[in-house]
């Protein structure tokens, strides 16, 4: 027998022939998936992974299946004795030439897919899709959230890798352990926060919102809704003092001065959650430090706490920038303010927040419930309600149910109470983590809790007895609590389940 024809028989094997079948199938495979792809659009997280990633490992296997059945083979036939040598190619011989245009064919058609693949690969891996949707047990929380959020249009990568190769690495062994505890369910619930590798707010947020741009003051407009029968109006009109980083933008006051360019603020936290901060550092534009210690804490200038002396960046403050779970009461003034929940319904304020906070083991169990909870309610309460305005009523049902479902995720115990936002200080203790009057110096200098360093209300109160001032007029608590509010944190009372 020939050498030739012995080389053609090594391929004449289980293995080698079963690869070279399911490469054929494998790769129309991916052409068809291919095609599925590009009509689909990214609408289904699933194919891209099963395009880009599953079938083409399958590929590669089967592909390689071809040559190690002939070289089993081949070692097979040496065992026999028979004498082995390297093909003999000459391009004068036609056949040869067939062969060897063929197989070039062949590579080139499959180095051309490889490269495509590999890019819609790396695509898909960097898409929102891939991101929010592929892993919606884990990640769902977190894609409901930012799909709410101002930051909707921004991909997820933007922020949580950044421009450049080097973060790209970085990222690729922390995905693969995620991954990794997916698939073997062990990831951790709720998805444990701050992020510690999130790439610094300077390299991502600052291409778009960038310290020098912010000066002058912001008009913010809050609507509340008492917990009474009539659900009373209460409304707050506020100058928010952005404040300035740059000299010829105005002199650098404001919330953003803590983010003035030659301005530095240092802290040490002594929770995960940077909820509790008792030692700060401050290093003004002259180069002169300022330590403030947070009294009764047992720490001091010389003897700081143990952890990371971190420096202040955005993300302390906006910390969830696009995955904000707001709470009960917040939600509901919300609706209730846009005209989505009837502010006519006799206690509805009250009793949606109520709703809300009951302990669901699945949304499905809160759906049921809540509806349930509502409507016994009117039912019962007021009769001439429930007959009257039934239409209002179950629309607004419908609209606390949307809140319990975009902000509340019990199988992955998630809510606002495991992930507070820090800006304001309203529901989570945000700025009074160091503004509360208690954080001081040596020499006595204290971080004020003093509200006109951050804001002027310009207009306060019921509608139809609002009190107006350019100049800002003193806080007013909707209820008579005396001088309270001036000794106690916002977050001590108003912790977001109680309307």
């Amino acid at each position: 027998m020939s050498e030739e024809k012995k080389r053609n028989i090594y391929f004449r094997n289980w293995m080698s022939v079963i690869g070279g079948i399911l490469s054929v199938i494998l790769f129309a495979v991916i052409l068809f998936l291919f095609v599925l792809d590009f009509l689909d659009k990214g609408l289904n997280p699933y194919l891209g992974i099963f395009t880009y990633v599953v079938v083409p490992v399958f590929l590669v296997i089967s592909l390689l299946m071809i040559p190690i059945g002939a070289w089993r083979e081949r070692a097979r036939f040496k065992k026999l004795g028979h004498v082995q040598q390297f093909p003999q190619i000459d391009f004068n011989n036609p056949t040869h030439q067939k062969i060897a245009f063929a197989a070039w064919g062949v590579v080139t058609l499959f180095l051309l897919f490889s490269m495509v693949g590999a890019y819609r690969a790396y695509e898909f891996s960097e898409s929102v899709t891939f991101c929010g949707r592929t892993c919606h047990g884990v990640m769902g929380p977190e894609y409901i959230a930012y799909k709410n959020s101002p930051h909707a249009h921004v991909a997820c990568v933007e922020c949580h890798i950044g421009p450049g190769i080097d973060w790209y690495i970085r990222s690729k062994p922390s995905g693969a352990r995620q991954a990794y505890l997916t698939l073997t369910n062990r990831f951790n619930r709720p998805i444990p926060t701050p992020i510690k590798t999130l790439r610094p707010a300077r390299e991502t947020c600052e291409h778009c919102h960038w310290p020098e741009q912010f000066y002058g003051d912001k008009e913010v407009n809050h609507k509340y809704f008492l917990p009474d029968e009539t659900n009373t109006e209460w409304k707050a009109r506020l100058l928010v003092h952005v404040g300035g980083a740059k000299p010829r933008y105005g002199q650098g006051e404001g919330i953003h001065w803590h983010m003035k360019v030659n301005n530095q603020v240092y802290y040490i936290a002594t929770d995960e959650k940077k909820e509790n901060i008792p030692w700060v550092r401050q290093i003004n534009p002259d180069g002169k430090e300022e330590i403030f210690v947070e009294e009764k804490s047992g720490y001091s200038a010389s003897n700081p706490p143990k952890g990371e002396i971190k420096l202040m960046d955005c993300m302390d403050c906006h910390n969830r920038p696009s995955h904000h779970f707001k709470a009960p009461s917040e939600s509901v003034n919300e609706a209730m303010g846009f005209g989505q929940i009837d502010s006519s319904l006799p206690y509805i304020k009250r009793e949606a927040v109520k709703a809300l906070v009951g302990n669901y083991k699945s949304n499905s169990e809160a759906k049921a419930e809540i509806r349930k909870r509502l409507e016994t309610f009117y039912r019962e309460k007021y009769p001439a309600i429930w007959e009257s305005k039934g239409k209002e009523l179950q629309s607004s049902i419908d609209r606390v149910i949307n809140i319990y479902n975009v902000n509340f995720f019990p199988e992955m115990k998630t809510s606002w109470k495991v992930h507070p936002n820090n800006i304001g200080h309203f529901i989570s203790t945000g700025c009074f983590r160091c503004h509360d009057d208690k954080h001081k110096t040596a020499e006595g200098k204290v971080i004020r809790k003093d509200c006109a360093m951050c804001h002027a209300i310009i207009e306060q109160g019921k509608p139809e007895l609002l009190e107006t001032a350019v100049a800002g007029v003193e806080f007013k608590h909707p209820e008579d609590i005396g001088e309270e509010w001036k000794e106690t944190k916002c977050s001590d009372c108003h912790t977001g389940e109680l309307a």
